[in-house]
């Protein structure tokens, strides 16, 4: 996939707001972001269930997280608006599919920053099943705030991260049960 450039894309759609798109795929995170890995063990369960779930942003409502897409399966080029928070606290995160895989061994996405994004870069989520049969959440991601006034603040992002994927976590987890 070329890099894209900042400005207006393809049918006036917004560019993603960096230039590494889908290297959360699987090759070396870029430098100058903050990464992050997590892995939540979901135990037992069907990963075409859970994986799929993903991919058709249940793990997400299973979390109550509101997520606006315009297609009902994440794909590349569909655009996601998450929302966070609550009343005057409320926030819209906008993002792009980057890539998408459903395999034998691993279902998941990553979708990257558009512009209004307080922070800048990719983050991808997949539902894996190891030689044990147990399925994992995992999340790789990097990022770097978008915002000035949000860069004194960096140092608190991680922790607001992982108490966001502990959330989607559970909401895998409840696919995992139920499936």
């Amino acid at each position: 996939m070329p890099a894209p450039t900042r400005g207006q894309g393809s049918a006036g759609r917004p560019d993603l707001t960096y230039p590494e798109v889908a290297a959360t795929r699987g090759g070396p995170l870029p430098a100058g972001y903050r990464h992050l890995h997590v892995r939540h063990r979901l135990g037992a369960g069907d990963l075409d269930v859970v994986g799929h779930g993903l991919l058709a942003w249940r793990v997400h409502a299973a979390a109550h997280v509101t997520v606006h897409a315009d297609a009902p399966v994440a794909d590349v080029g569909v655009d996601v608006r998450t929302h966070l928070g609550a009343g005057p606290l409320h926030l819209v995160v906008p993002c792009r599919v980057v890539w998408a895989e459903a395999g034998e061994r691993a279902i998941g996405f990553g979708y990257g920053s558009l512009p209004g994004h307080p922070f800048t870069g990719e983050e991808s989520f997949r539902v894996e099943r190891d030689e044990a049969g147990v399925l994992w959440f995992v999340v790789d991601a990097f990022s770097r705030p978008a915002w000035r006034w949000l860069v004194p603040l960096a140092w608190a992002v991680p922790l607001v991260q992982r108490a966001y994927l502990r959330l989607l976590a559970h909401g895998a987890r409840r696919l995992a049960r139920a499936g």
